[in-house]
């Protein structure tokens, strides 16, 4: 071996070397100040109560606060832009959503590469959407709604949460399902669209379970069918889509805690850790089952497997469709 080669490797093997001993004091201090999660998407909808649920918990086991920072927009690529780019630290954290599997197959270009620019965390919930619409729009089963958008074609709107979002998705994959004509009115969160579809100013929407599920017990929504495969226990007597009609329907919105890429494996094994125990304290356990949520628990690797499985499921199925964001 020339004296240039050698002298080259042992540069190379120092700087592995001190880039490993970096990352490990890092993470030997971890955290050593407050973290924050990047929410996607505005204040007050399933994102954000899934994030502060376990925001809160993650700050009482880590011993430092947890900020949640809400960047709606986009669908929730807003926020995935901005997280993507923060230092790889353990100190910036991001709660993606089936969305962020969506997304490639609804725009041309995103400012991100949702696999290759976070290091999956650890899943954290998943939830059935929900199929409702406010009380002015007469039907009470899907059959009856379907038949209503038919007489009524382009008149009937309904909502999401954004462009690329679960409710967008779930709505246009129903369109194409019953070949109807509804229009989609998308939001920059699940809060806004719900205080529009109380208000008559949309009929519609196929909503996550946390948000949708308060104003269907105040009656102030009708519950007609859920996404999931097997009926759930937070809405007795409430049908699949499958059940209802549309043979092979099947969406399960999940919620997964991520970190920029790079950040330091110890960091994100203990925030697995970490997570995975918050999630099945008991007042968290009864809040997700009153709300129709079922915890997350899953490692980092299944994690990675998992949303590659997903993104491409998605994507695919959005192309399908005709979806699109732009």
């Amino acid at each position: 071996m020339n004296k240039t080669l050698s002298s080259f490797l042992r540069a190379g093997m120092a700087a592995l070397l001190s880039a490993a001993a970096a990352s490990t004091a890092l993470a030997d201090g971890w955290p050593a100040k407050p973290i924050t999660i990047v929410v996607p998407f505005v204040a007050g909808g399933t994102t954000d109560i899934v994030a502060r649920t376990v925001g809160q918990k993650l700050s009482e086991s880590l011993g430092q606060p947890v900020i949640i920072d809400n960047r709606g927009g986009a669908g929730g690529t807003v926020g995935a832009a901005i997280a993507s780019k923060a230092p790889a630290d353990g100190y910036t954290l991001f709660l993606a959503t089936i969305a962020h599997s969506i997304a490639p197959g609804l725009y041309k270009k995103l400012a991100y590469d949702f696999q290759r620019d976070f290091d999956p965390v650890a899943l954290a919930a998943s939830t059935p959407n929900v199929l409702i619409v406010n009380e002015k729009v007469p039907a009470r089963t899907v059959a009856e709604l379907v038949a209503y958008i038919k007489a009524n074609p382009g008149k009937v709107n309904f909502g999401s949460a954004g462009n690329g979002s679960t409710e967008h998705i779930s709505g246009e994959l129903f369109r194409s399902m019953t070949k109807t004509d509804i229009v989609h009115v998308p939001y920059k969160g699940g809060a806004p669209m719900m205080a529009d579809l109380m208000g008559g100013q949309i009929q519609m929407a196929i909503e996550t379970s946390p948000s949708a599920s308060p104003h269907i017990k105040a009656g102030k929504v009708h519950a007609l069918a859920v996404t999931t495969k097997a009926r759930s226990p937070a809405y007795p007597g409430v049908p699949t889509l499958d059940e209802a009609g549309l043979k092979g329907y099947d969406m399960t919105t999940w919620f997964a805690l991520m970190a920029p890429h790079g950040t330091p494996p110890e960091i994100v094994q203990r925030l697995n850790t970490e997570l995975a125990r918050a999630v099945q304290q008991p007042d968290v356990i009864k809040r997700f089952e009153e709300q129709g949520v079922t915890a997350g628990n899953m490692k980092p690797t299944e994690l990675a497997n998992f949303i590659g499985t997903e993104t491409t499921k998605w994507v695919k199925v959005a192309k399908e469709a005709g979806a699109t964001a732009e």
